[in-house]
């Protein structure tokens, strides 16, 4: 199964789903993105080690390993539940126990997204449809607002994109489609299995 293969790969441990509470209503439950979508993505999107990643709802990391295994891009996940963040340090540290020259290139913070400190050197931007309409809005506004200080070329990758997230970029931002990555196998059955990658429109 290809699930335990990377696991084992990266000697890490992102199994599992989460529901959560009344209290989390404006955020999604935990559900890492697949490794068969992970190939598909790369398989058609390139990253290289100058990237810098920032996965917002990262969960227990799965995401943050894959690509700096393969790509050695610097890659930092945003998760606000203590618990799944504890779940990341401790995969970091397994993680880095075959890989440690990544200790510099990999962080977690445990912060609610909206109150992530956007870097000047983040340019990729990854949303598994992980909390409302109205945090993504913060989110982009965070984003766009960086741009001031650093303009430089930023992309944002949507995996099962919401119809809301889409019409925002869309009509109130200057982000454009500039890719859609069906998963042949799942679409089929269910148009949201794909990746949307959007870029600025003056880049």
């Amino acid at each position: 199964m290809k699930e335990i293969y990377y696991e084992n790969l990266l000697n890490i441990n992102t199994f599992g789903e989460e529901k959560w509470t009344d209290k989390f209503k404006h955020y999604h439950p935990y559900q890492a993105t697949s490794y068969s979508a992970l190939d598909e993505l790369f398989r058609n999107y390139q990253v290289n080690e100058n990237d810098y990643i920032v996965d917002f709802g990262c969960g227990k990391g799965r995401l943050i390993f894959y690509i700096n295994y393969y790509f050695k891009a610097n890659c930092c996940g945003v998760e606000m539940n203590v618990d799944f963040y504890k779940s990341c340090l401790n995969n970091k540290s397994l993680y880095l126990t075959k890989n440690k020259n990544s200790k510099c290139k990999i962080k977690f913070e445990n912060k609610l997204a909206q109150n992530y400190e956007i870097s000047l050197y983040d340019n990729r931007f990854y949303f598994f449809n992980p909390f409302s309409i109205h945090i993504f809005i913060k989110v982009i506004d965070n984003i766009l607002n960086s741009l001031e200080k650093n303009m430089r070329p930023v992309e944002l990758i949507l995996y099962y994109p919401s119809d809301d997230y889409i019409y925002y970029l869309e009509n109130n931002t200057p982000f454009i489609i500039k890719n859609e990555i069906i998963l042949d196998s799942l679409y089929k059955k269910d148009n949201n299995e794909r990746f949307l990658i959007y870029k600025l429109a003056y880049y």
